[in-house]
């Protein structure tokens, strides 16, 4: 009973007007953002920061929230028609997206996707309603063993689903590595491999290098084809998924909804790791691996629900805990503390209708 008293007074809250409104407002900025390469929910939530001044507390942070997972499906629509991910959790949307719509099924993959983030988000947020106390006491047990031995799980992942050559792979692993050594060391604030490069201080961002190895690269290719030859243009076609593909579609989206919601609970998790794990588990469970890369159904809808799940399912700590999950929902508890609310698990007795408000607002 005390669930759905909560339920009907976040529902009070959310359908007001104004809450509408702004709602709205944060969905559509954050397509928009999430088709724009480059940009991204961190820098446009940051830069919007100084209107929450303005606005009641419970209007700011749902127009905040609507940005950020309204980025997480916007990045699809550029990563399946043009090879570039507006977003990073976007990125590996292209691999399998963009071969889709090469072969004529970009409608197909957009629907898809359209129809994969809607199911994982209204699952995320039944999740947030139902299991957010007992979601985040596990969260709370992972300590740096944890995260360490899960870091080099990926790694190792990394190396045995990659095709091709071995060598390669573990070359590219160790690139990688050397990247994220780039920037200012946490515990002693040195810097690292900067060379006197402002920019580099904070490290090399995924995005940036996300557009060059898929972005830059589609578009250099594209300029070296010859002009007779632009009749293989994308086209999007019919947006209804053939029978085949809802078949191999809806098992995926459900595995990637619920990989996606586990880890978008830990620190450090949120959509870009929900979206490569969900990609790497399609990948691992398939019959036919050698799909991968070439178009399968699979290879969209996972990841696209993955990084949806995660969206919703990173507000449990920072509502329940005042504890951020990621980039996103610090710039959340800024918010929360710039209307002189005090993150943590305060809010849902002190605020209740902030706290269902906002929640009833995601779906």
């Amino acid at each position: 009973m005390d669930l759905l008293h909560n339920l009907a007074l976040g529902l009070s809250v959310a359908v007001s007007f104004q809450n509408l409104l702004y709602a709205l407002l944060g969905c559509m900025v954050g397509t928009l953002i999430g088709v724009l390469p480059g940009i991204g929910p961190v820098a446009t939530i940051a830069m919007l920061l100084p209107i929450t001044f303005h606005l009641p507390p419970t209007a700011s942070l749902i127009m905040l929230a609507g940005i950020y997972y309204g980025a997480q499906y916007g990045g699809s629509t550029t990563s399946i028609l043009v090879n570039l991910p507006g977003e990073a959790s976007s990125v590996v949307t292209c691999l399998d997206g963009y071969q889709m719509a090469r072969k004529g099924r970009a409608g197909a993959a957009l629907s898809i996707s359209a129809l994969g983030s809607f199911f994982a988000g209204t699952v995320g947020t039944i999740i947030i309603v139902i299991f957010a106390e007992p979601l985040t006491r596990m969260a709370q047990k992972f300590g740096p063993a944890d995260y360490c031995s899960l870091m080099a799980l990926g790694l190792v992942a990394a190396v045995v689903l990659a095709s091709g050559s071995v060598i390669k792979a573990i070359a590219m692993v160790f690139l990688g590595l050397l990247f994220g050594l780039v920037g200012t060391d946490v515990n002693t604030g040195a810097q690292r491999f900067t060379f006197d490069v402002p920019e580099l201080s904070d490290g090399i961002d995924f995005a940036p290098i996300a557009m060059g190895l898929f972005g830059i690269a589609e578009i250099v290719v594209n300029l070296e084809k010859h002009l007779e030859r632009r009749g293989g243009a994308i086209k999007v076609g019919s947006l209804w998924p053939t029978r085949e593909e809802i078949r191999r579609a809806w098992p995926a989206v459900i595995r990637g909804t619920v990989l996606g919601s586990l880890l978008g609970v830990l620190p450090g998790g949120g959509p870009t790791l929900g979206a490569f794990s969900a990609y790497t588990l399609e990948k691992k469970i398939s019959k036919n691996p050698g799909e991968f890369g070439k178009g399968a159904v699979e290879g969209v809808a996972s990841p696209e629900a993955a990084n949806n799940a995660a969206a919703q399912t990173s507000f449990i700590p920072m509502l329940t805990l005042g504890i951020p999950s990621n980039a996103v929902m610090a710039l959340m508890v800024g918010a929360m503390i710039i209307q002189g609310i005090q993150p943590g698990p305060e809010v849902m007795t002190k605020k209740p209708d902030l706290f269902w408000g906002m929640i009833v607002s995601m779906w």
